[in-house]
């Protein structure tokens, strides 16, 4: 029997959207974001809820796409055509929050990081519990994500840091830059989130809906929507150039296996 990859449930007025591959730590892989995309639009249409809650089963919220299913594979290499097609197939995915007619709040436990860090900002409210790291590492291994919401959420001075780097940062800090909105215990993660959203229900669902689309034309009418698409734009033909960084990255993962080449990677950023 297949497992089912996103869970869907309800609890009044409140749709739960469940990332469930806990093994792999959430990791974004075909089917996975192809049952996302599905129970996002489920949840989305449910006449019976008035807001969403997009969690992660397991210790992790997200740890971003599934390198280990060849993202990166040669196949793509050199066409930066193909690779524009995919990122505007992962910007749509990772976008879904944000132009959801109900609001969407993220909760967050362990990593959120790379298009997780991108889920969990594209969201409209994001409660985190206090182990959680986020961060878009991508950049190391000369890629970078599709959705350049950062700069939007906690300004440019900070995201050009987090960006350019990949580094981490832990929930207390990003409370600090206005990434999340909440932190709590981890082991209180669940019970905040719903108490968070059984007020927001307490709102008319109709309020909600307006509110929420008059903040994001707003948005969109200073350029949003165009700096999303824009990313992509920019950023495809990196993914089809060869790096130096990316070629050893590669030939290390492809010899020793992704762990052992994230780790090699890891280790020169620790000195």
């Amino acid at each position: 029997m297949t497992e089912t990859l996103v869970l869907y449930e309800t609890d009044d007025k409140v749709g739960f959207v469940t990332l469930n591959r806990p093994e792999k730590l959430n990791a974004l892989n075909a089917d996975l974001r192809r049952e996302l995309a599905a129970m996002l639009a489920k949840a989305d249409e449910d006449r019976t809820t008035s807001l969403v809650v997009l969690r992660g089963a397991g210790r992790s919220f997200c740890v971003g796409y599934d390198l280990s299913g060849g993202s990166g594979s040669e196949e793509w290499r050199r066409d930066a055509l193909k690779y524009h097609e995919r990122l505007g197939a992962s910007l749509a995915l990772e976008i879904t929050p944000w132009y959801m007619r109900k609001p969407v709040i993220a909760s967050v436990q362990g990593h959120a990081l790379g298009a997780g860090c991108e889920l969990a900002m594209f969201c409209d409210l994001t409660i985190a519990a206090d182990d959680t790291l986020f961060g878009e590492p991508e950049i190391r291994f000369s890629q970078a994500g599709p959705g350049f919401v950062m700069p939007w959420i906690i300004g440019f001075k900070k995201a050009r840091e987090l960006m350019y780097l990949g580094d981490m940062i832990d929930a207390p800090t990003a409370l600090d830059l206005g990434m999340v909105n909440r932190v709590v215990p981890r082991h209180a993660l669940g019970a905040e989130t719903l108490r968070l959203a059984k007020r927001m229900a307490l709102i008319a669902a109709e309020a909600l809906a307006a509110t929420k689309l008059a903040i994001n034309r707003g948005a969109d009418a200073v350029g949003f929507r165009n700096a999303m698409q824009a990313g992509i734009d920019v950023v495809a033909p990196l993914y089809a150039a060869e790096t130096e960084v990316g070629k050893q990255f590669r030939e290390r993962a492809r010899n020793d296996g992704l762990g052992a080449a994230l780790k090699w990677r890891k280790a020169q950023f620790n000195t």
